[in-house]
């Protein structure tokens, strides 16, 4: 599903900063993977770069047996669009659009009616116990129930992969149980999900860890018995 191959990044904004060193990766279809690191371990370049939000210098990056390289703008955005969702830390919600019109955004680019992506975006927000919010705007809802606006907004195009940064960062310890238990729902229905995080209580929730630290990977973890719920007791996702 996704295989990177000696990747290198380096940023030049004044010294050069070399921020990916010769990075091999393989993470298998439907693997629920975390990727654990300090701040400025390469961790969040490394994710742009599976998400085909940045590009790396060296290396080759195959993402379902596709090589990712020097594609144009509209080809990366078509690749995202149809392969992989995203869900951040900080929600990337529009503030003036509600819980529908947000989760049915995608489907705008992709061309589908207005009746139609509501539609579904109703019923992906229902899934995630949302239907009573969807004409909430963003400022009137919990951190929690932003997070799984954005869920649902990753969900609706029905990607391959999920790829989410830091998505209990901002999150209180009950609500990043219940995040996590989406995410596990998610990955039990065959969905690939790379987590990215610094809090081992969510790494914890995965099946693979990957650490990383100045840019290497310094070990990889299989998790098989993996935590039910790092945080503490929260209540799952009706």
């Amino acid at each position: 599903m996704i295989l990177l191959k000696d990747i290198n990044k380096t940023y030049h904004n004044g010294a050069p900063l070399h921020v990916l060193k010769g990075i091999d990766l393989h993470i298998g279809r439907g693997e629920f993977v975390s990727i654990m690191g300090a701040s400025g371990s390469g961790k969040s370049t490394l994710l742009n770069i599976l998400g085909i939000l940045d590009s790396y210098d060296t290396g080759e990056y195959w993402l379902n047996g596709t090589l990712i390289r020097n594609l144009s703008e509209n080809r990366a955005a078509e690749y995202r669009n149809r392969l992989i969702g995203f869900v951040f830390q900080s929600f990337n919600l529009i503030s003036f659009k509600n819980a529908v019109e947000n989760v049915a955004l995608p489907l705008f680019y992709q061309g589908v009616s207005r009746k139609r992506r509501n539609a579904l975006a109703l019923e992906y927000l229902d899934r995630l116990g949302l239907k009573d919010w969807a004409t909430h705007m963003p400022n009137e809802m919990s951190g929690g129930q932003k997070q799984r606006v954005a869920i649902a907004r990753a969900l609706i195009t029905r990607p391959q992969i999920i790829l989410a940064d830091e998505p209990t960062g901002a999150l209180d310890s009950k609500t990043s149980v219940e995040v996590m238990q989406i995410l596990k729902q998610l990955h039990d229905e065959g969905m690939t999900i790379v987590v990215v995080t610094h809090e081992s209580g969510v790494a914890n929730q995965t099946d693979k860890i990957v650490h990383i630290s100045d840019g290497v990977i310094g070990s990889i973890t299989d998790n098989p018995h993996h935590d039910a719920s790092p945080f503490g007791q929260g209540g799952a996702i009706k």
